[in-house]
Parts: C-alpha cells; structure tokens; sequence
C-alpha cells in the first residue's frame, strides 16, 4: 500500500507504505490481527480510526464499521481510501450514536492522548450493548516511558501501566476485564541485540539526529511483519503495548450520562 500524498505526516500518526514506519505500523497491525476475528459479524465502532488500514481490516469481517476521527483530513482520507467502512467526525468524548447500539467498540493508541479517560470510557460503555466488547490498546507507561510519570512523547496526555489500565476501565463500569501484553517474538528479540539492545532505541536515535538512515537498520525495520509481535496474558508488565478487553454487563456498575467529567 502506497502512502497518500494529501494526508500530511504528522510524527504520530502511523501510516503504512513508509519504509521508515515500519516497525510502528506492522506494531499495530498486529494488534488489528488479533481482534479482527473477535468482531466478526459484528457493528463495529472504531473510536479514533487514524490512517484507516484498521478500520478497512475489521470491515473485511464485521457485519459494518463506522470509524471515527476528529481530524477532517484524515476523516476524507478515510472516507476515500476504505470504502467499506462508514467514516464521521467526533469527539470521543461526546460519540455521536445512540445507547446501546454497537456490539463491540475498538480504540487502538488512542486513549493516551485523551485528556478525559475516563469520560471516554463512560462513553464506550453507554454505546455498546449489554455483553457488548470494548477493546482497546496503548503503550505501555512502565517500558515507553521508564521511570516517569509525564510522558516522553509529546503527543501523550497520559500513559498507563497494566493496573493503572485495568482499574480506568473497572471504574467505567465494564466486566471482565483483562490487559494482556503486545511483546517482541524471538525474530525481533534478535533484531534487539543486533542493534544495540532495542531496535526502537536504535530508530528514535536516527529520527533525533536527522541522519541517514544506516542501510542494515533501514533493511531491518522494513522486514518486520505484523507476525513478528505477540500477545500475551502473561508478563503485560514487561510488554511495549497493553491491549484491555472487557464486557459491558447487563447492568452497568455505574449510571451513565456524556456530561461526567473524568
């Protein structure tokens, strides 16, 4: 897939067809993998959508998918590029469908850049149905951000261990949750070692120089596949991703209203 010209690179934003992003993007492709048959036959409401590729990936599968973001551009890059998923503008914390009208709500990398986590949660919970499935990723604070609490990256309003996680979506009123870990398979274990420790480290120190890119770490970070990642329930602790899955029940633990504040 070729990046489109039209939708302006920001730093943040993974994008696929960027030899460079690699790494980042099969990262979360492989997380997109992992859900994909958990929302078969199913409404799907991807609460922050980004480029689209995931929102073009769960379609292929759900009974529909509407993607949401708040950027106009990427909304109409969205729009234009999957045209299987049904794509709006909004505000997460204020999601423009009614109660209880999807059966599973996605959200991956994005609840790191909320400044309301919780008033998002709450939001997720009031849309999905009873038994309904939110599934949701970001990285994880205690290995993307060692030893802080304020976030290195400055797109990020807050990072969250696996506890800190599981605890946000438990105070939202959801069941059944787990925070399973997003770890490095054993081929790029060896792409650490090859690079000095981490292979991250070795591309975060490239794009701070403003260098070239040295050939055998260009070549490295374009193998990567999303195959190259696993997901665990084990370990989340020591994962560079965390991905929470939870129910809503029946009954929700918590009254429900889009003007609580977190």
């Amino acid at each position: 897939m070729t990046p489109d010209p039209t939708l302006p690179l920001t730093g943040e934003r993974t994008v696929p067809g960027i030899p460079q992003e690699n790494y980042w993007f099969r990262r979360h492709e492989a997380v997109y993998v992992a859900l994909r048959d958990r929302c078969a036959d199913a409404l799907v409401l991807e609460a922050g959508c980004g480029e689209g590729y995931g929102a073009g990936m769960l379609a292929e599968v759900a009974a529909g998918v509407l993607a949401l973001d708040l950027d106009p551009l990427t909304a109409a890059h969205v729009a234009r590029r999957y045209p299987r998923t049904a794509v709006a503008r909004a505000n997460l914390v204020a999601l423009p469908v009614g109660d209880e009208c999807c059966d599973a709500v996605v959200s991956l990398q994005v609840i790191e850049h909320l400044w309301e986590q919780g008033r998002f949660l709450r939001e997720c919970l009031r849309v999905l149905r009873p038994g309904g499935a939110l599934m949701l990723s970001t990285p994880n604070r205690l290995t993307f951000s060692p030893g802080r609490d304020t976030p290195l990256n400055p797109f990020h309003t807050r990072e969250l261990s696996a506890a800190e996680l599981a605890g946000l979506v438990r105070d939202a009123g959801f069941a059944g949750v787990e925070v399973h870990g997003l770890h490095h398979g054993p081929r790029l274990r060896e792409l650490d070692a090859r690079h000095g420790g981490s292979l991250v480290d070795a591309q975060v120190a490239v794009a701070l120089g403003g260098g070239a890119w040295p050939v055998e770490l260009k070549a490295d970070v374009g193998s990567v596949t999303a195959a190259d990642f696993v997901l665990q329930d084990a370990e989340a602790d020591a994962s560079v991703d965390l991905v929470a899955f939870a129910i809503r029940p029946s009954m929700s633990a918590k009254p429900l209203s889009r003007h609580r504040t977190s």
